[in-house]
């Protein structure tokens, strides 16, 4: 998964990653296109969303581009999945739409709003309206745009982090809710409208795990068919693969504290007290909310089926690493994304223990390492896993096979 809402990445940024996947034989591109930091996508029946919501209009995907990168994948082999998160992540619609957004562009909480009820971790997140009828004026649009130029069967339809701050920020809900209804009835309300459209346009729907698990805002299960619903799994590792798969659906793991590979660079807010540990004691990973660093060997270590039944683990269609862009962008994307993601790669097709059944770390790091070296050759600029003198010294860089 790359994030092209927080910064932007060009059209060759994208065209390389996706020949690079290609190399390391991996298929779907799932592409999050749009949040609330900025709106990229030029979409043919709401082209104000790109146009007021972008960070520039030499930042934008046109009808063209999204063609010319669909192209490029089907030619190697790789799926491009479309996701435009909602209702949560939409702060940028609010440029062109104000009035069906809740919450756009505040900073942490208004005056009244407790910690619990806090807007997110993050400036300027903005919710869809649920309550507003033009919400889903907008999002048909929206949606049957995203559909038309991508002719991949998935559409992600996000529903992540829908924070209770930031819709009890807005007049109509506090109203809506002071009549006995709750939050996750008005998810229900955006779920129940356009989880039906979507599955119309022959798309299976694709939602971040959050909007059947999350503790505060949810919706019943009866609303989500298993059959034409995916979840993706992001918290907790494998407890929530297990919980999802064990309620029928199938699911895509991305666990972030495994797959995540922003991880460990610190928060991009500043003013950050986290920082400001006494020396000895427990820095919190520096203030990166997922860390430590994602290296190569704990992303090639974990097993996306662990503690699932053989039915259970049927379900699982496969795992995805995620870059999140708030400290990433074309200086760096290389390097965040290889040779981790080799790693992950050969993780899923191969497995990663060998026929005795003990962890191949050794034999791994060797093939890991010259495979890199020759991705570096190819125009990748993937980052070194050891020095130069390991891979001309095999097999003396490598600690003992172990269970």
């Amino acid at each position: 998964m790359l994030d092209t809402s927080r910064n932007f990445y060009a059209v060759d940024d994208i065209l390389r990653t996706i020949g690079a996947m290609s190399q390391n034989k991996l298929n779907v591109f799932h592409w999050h296109i749009t949040d609330s930091h900025s709106f990229p996508l030029v979409l043919p029946s709401e082209p104000d969303l790109a146009e007021k919501g972008s960070y520039g209009s030499d930042m934008v995907y046109t009808p063209k581009d999204v063609q010319r990168i669909v192209q490029f994948g089907l030619d190697h082999g790789v799926r491009v999945l479309p996701e435009i998160d909602a209702p949560g992540h939409t702060g940028s619609w609010a440029a062109a739409y104000p009035e069906i957004i809740a919450c756009a562009n505040m900073f942490w909480w208004p005056a009244g709003i407790s910690w619990d009820d806090r807007l997110a971790s993050e400036p300027g997140t903005g919710h869809l309206n649920p309550l507003h009828p033009q919400t889903y004026q907008v999002i048909e649009k929206v949606v049957g745009d995203v559909a038309a130029m991508f002719p991949e069967n998935f559409y992600h339809a996000g529903a992540d982090e829908v924070i209770p701050g930031c819709w009890k920020a807005d007049p109509t809900i506090q109203a809506f809710l002071s009549s006995g209804a709750t939050l996750s009835d008005l998810l229900e309300m955006f779920v129940n409208k356009t989880h039906p459209y979507i599955l119309s346009l022959n798309k299976t729907v694709v939602y971040w795990e959050d909007v059947l698990l999350d503790s505060a805002i949810s919706v019943s299960s009866s609303l989500l068919p298993p059959e034409s619903t995916i979840l993706q799994s992001w918290n907790n590792g494998p407890d929530n693969t297990k919980r999802i798969v064990s309620a029928g659906y199938r699911a895509i793991v991305s666990s972030s504290s495994f797959y995540y590979l922003d991880c460990g660079h610190g928060d991009f807010l500043g003013n950050d007290s986290q920082y400001n540990q006494p020396p000895g004691t427990d820095q919190k990973d520096g203030g990166s909310w997922c860390g430590p660093f994602k290296t190569w060997s704990l992303i090639y270590n974990y097993d996306i089926t662990y503690g699932l039944t053989e039915e259970e683990a049927k379900l699982v269609l496969g795992g995805e690493v995620a870059l999140w862009s708030e400290q990433a962008d074309p200086s760096v994307l290389d390097s965040r994304l290889w040779p981790r993601t080799s790693a992950f790669a050969e993780s899923m097709w191969s497995g990663n223990r060998d026929e005795t059944g003990a962890k191949r770390f050794a034999e791994a790091t060797d093939r890991l390492n010259e495979w890199r070296y020759r991705m570096v050759s190819r125009g990748i600029r993937a980052e070194p896993i050891q020095p130069l003198w390991c891979i001309k010294n095999p097999g003396m860089c490598n600690t003992v096979n172990v269970m």
